[in-house]
């Protein structure tokens, strides 16, 4: 095999901490490599070396020509396009109002040509649609595109500019599992033909079944590297983590008391909810899958309080609600882990010690007569930090200043220690490692066994089913029960169409 790729000696600081650590990697010509390492062990940081985004403080960046290797400028983003190096990133950066075709060629014309020449450029993306498997109608708005059918826009941008590395940062996370199968088959024909791929994911299955060689990073440092069929799960995450690590087991959840209950529930505006009938029993995890956009954001701000049905009814504990708002919903005892953590999860303005406390303020540990008693809210800080292991620079510190994996820790201390009855997790490991899902993942079990009902919404098919005593499935506003627990079934289901 001949290299196409080498980083050499890779090294970055960001003021005392080593970000990357004398990190050297090679990519074969036609191989599939996966990039893995928990939250901030320097996956990030190495690409953005490789794409000249950020200078390394030492080491360097070569690519292959001919056998003969070059060395890109430091900090050249361009240089690294030059190279025909790739990326699709895990969120679209995608203009909505223009066609396929446009968002296609945008930025691969030439800046003096008086006349597009799209004809061509049609042509050459009808061909390389053909070649790849990945078709999307050229003529469509962006607007009008499902959630797979973006991501192989994505990927037919870094094509059309005839990369010969790709990196794919997530590719699957928002895909049902059909898309997820289509899209690796596409790959693979590209790799057959030649095209070398650097592969970052959290879904070990996946690596499993995709990837050709495995390379872990841990604190900055590349630990280890082994070929996909000499390795397993439990050895990479072995590797990731320095230690034997699994997922929490789940027994069967005994339902109890009715906690929450949505009747023919519709709402109005952009994703509309239509028809929803749910219930959440105490004692169990309610699964909701579906791909993003088909209203499961909606659900969530319905029984946050945040958004107002337009038909139907909510009742919480048998007593019909009339209208919810968010202080209504946690006096209901509603807790909430948000989607978005860093932009409704905290005030990151604020410190870790004050986020720890800002859904019980009307507590008598927390303030006396409207004034804030500092020692009760640093000794619930120090006390929570340490049973949830919210590591960071101190509770002192401003909430912005931590992980996200450490603001989502920080955000289910709050909601877990309030003792809920219904606990509304909306995406809660998204972009987490292996470690802090697996520990988020255990926190949600103990609450439904201390008798919560926990309503877990997650675009992860495979959290999913890990975690769930009753599975809905959501597409286009409609929320239904299936019995079935097989993947590929609910990827149909997803995708609203029969199995």
């Amino acid at each position: 095999m001949t290299p196409v790729l080498s980083l050499k000696n890779l090294t970055k600081r960001f003021g005392p901490v080593l970000a990357a650590d004398d990190i050297s990697l090679d990519l074969m010509h036609g191989e599939v490599l996966a990039l893995l390492g928990e939250n901030g062990a320097g996956k990030t940081t190495l690409m953005n070396m490789l794409f000249g985004q950020y200078v390394p403080d030492a080491g360097s960046v070569e690519v292959f020509d001919a056998g003969q290797p070059r060395t890109l400028p430091a900090g050249n983003a361009q240089a690294a396009i030059d190279a025909r190096i790739g990326m699709v990133h895990q969120h679209f950066t995608l203009a909505e109002n223009l066609s396929v075709l446009d968002s296609v060629v945008l930025g691969a014309e030439p800046l003096w040509s008086f006349r597009r020449a799209l004809s061509p450029a049609r042509t050459r993306l009808t061909d390389l649609m053909t070649r790849s498997g990945l078709t999307v109608p050229l003529d469509a708005k962006i607007s009008a595109l499902t959630v797979g059918e973006r991501q192989r826009v994505e990927i037919l941008k870094a094509l059309y500019r005839d990369v010969r590395v790709l990196v794919l940062d997530e590719p699957t996370a928002v895909l049902t599992p059909q898309e997820a199968d289509g899209l690796f088959a596409a790959l693979r024909t590209m790799v057959a033909d030649g095209l070398s791929v650097i592969f970052i994911s959290h879904k070990l299955r996946e690596v499993l079944a995709f990837s050709d060689r495995i390379m872990v990073l841990r604190h900055g440092k590349a630990v280890g590297e082994m070929p996909t069929a000499e390795a397993d799960a439990a050895r990479i995450i072995r590797m990731m983590v320095g230690e034997d690590h699994k997922m929490p087991d789940r027994s069967p959840g005994t339902p109890g008391d009715l906690r929450l209950h949505l009747q023919n529930l519709s709402t109005s505006g952009t994703r509309p909810l239509r028809n929803v009938t749910l219930d959440a029993h105490g004692g169990q995890i309610i699964g909701i899958a579906g791909v993003s956009g088909n209203g499961q954001t909606t659900l969530a701000q319905v029984i946050s309080g945040l958004e107002q049905p337009s038909a139907g009814s909510l009742s919480i504990q048998g007593q019909t609600i009339d209208r919810l708002t968010p202080k209504s919903a946690l006096a209901h005892k509603i807790g909430r882990i948000p989607e978005d953590r860093h932009h409704d999860g905290i005030v990151p303005a604020l410190t870790v010690a004050e986020n720890l406390v800002l859904e019980r303020l009307d507590d008598s540990d927390v303030q006396h007569f409207g004034f804030l008693r500092k020692s009760g809210i640093a000794e619930n800080a120090a006390r929570l930090s340490s049973a949830y292991d919210v590591r960071g620079p101190g509770i002192a510190a401003r909430a912005a200043l931590l992980s996200g994996g450490n603001i989502q820790k920080l955000i289910l201390a709050r909601v877990i220690e309030a003792a809920p009855d219904v606990i509304l997790a909306n995406q809660p490991t998204r972009g987490l490692d292996f470690r802090a899902a697996a520990e988020i993942s255990r926190r949600l079990i103990e609450a439904r066994d201390r008798g919560a009902a926990v309503i877990l919404i997650s675009e992860d098919l495979d959290e999913v089913l890990a975690l769930s005593d009753r599975i809905f499935v959501m597409h286009d506003g409609h929320c239904l029960e299936t019995d079935s627990r097989d993947r590929t079934d609910i990827g149909y289901a997803m995708a609203g169409e029969a199995a």
